[in-house]
């Protein structure tokens, strides 16, 4: 069993608009997942640095992120980030460029868990439904060139608020929806932006969102978790 979790942190920014890259590893710890996709990981000017020192995440946390390279102090590639525990083993790993008017990305890892080999692919789409249709089909041509017969994880901020078309209908043709619920705003959850999604050859046996005091607070998101049995 392999706990799952995707967040968008918001810069670390939270509702009361004070930047506390400590609260959210706090959510993070609550939340005690395995694999975690981040979103808005990185500061959004300037060098880019993670909203979320590494220090702070080794003294504080179980989790360690992937090092993808893009830029010397950041998290991940366009705001995308993935954690992992601590033990878990890191393989392949990539940043998928995505189609896109405004920067846009995609990070991509496989990891050995539990024993189990696991890909993991963390997002955070356009706000546009015609960008973000092109990046699905971006992100899902990535992956069929890769290892096909390997379970997969797609996690992230969507940015879909239709209930079953656009870009859902892309994912949802190769892939399994976990039933996590509305997770935005977080003050008054309306809308399901962000998604957790599986290949068949996973199963989803839970899911749902976190709604600590601290996480209503720490993003204007939610995060989101599922459990999954490989």
């Amino acid at each position: 069993m392999l706990r799952l979790a995707s967040y968008n942190i918001r810069k670390a920014i939270g509702t009361d608009r004070r930047r506390r890259p400590e609260r959210v590893i706090e959510v993070l710890n609550e939340l005690d997942a395995d694999i975690v996709a981040l979103q808005e990981a990185d500061r959004r000017f300037g060098p880019r640095n993670a909203a979320i020192p590494t220090h702070l995440l080794e003294e504080h946390s179980d989790l360690k992120p992937v090092v993808f390279g893009a830029r010397d102090r950041s998290l991940g590639w366009h705001g995308n980030a993935i954690l992992v525990r601590k033990e878990f083993e890191i393989g392949e790993h990539a940043m998928l460029h995505l189609p896109s008017l405004e920067p846009r990305g995609a990070v991509l890892a496989e990891v050995e868990a539990k024993g189990h080999q696991i890909r993991v692919v963390g997002m955070h789409l356009d706000l546009s439904g015609l960008w973000r249709r092109r990046q699905a089909h971006a992100i899902l041509k990535h992956v069929s060139e890769r290892h096909a017969d390997m379970p997969t994880a797609m996690m992230g901020d969507l940015n879909e608020w239709t209930a079953r078309s656009g870009c859902l209908r892309d994912f949802g043709a190769h892939h399994v929806f976990a039933d996590t619920g509305r997770s935005y705003h977080s003050g008054n959850p309306i809308a399901r932006l962000d998604r957790i999604m599986v290949t068949p050859n996973m199963r989803i046996k839970a899911a749902g969102v976190h709604r600590s005091a601290n996480a209503r607070t720490a993003s204007d998101h939610l995060p989101i978790w599922a459990e999954v049995e490989l």
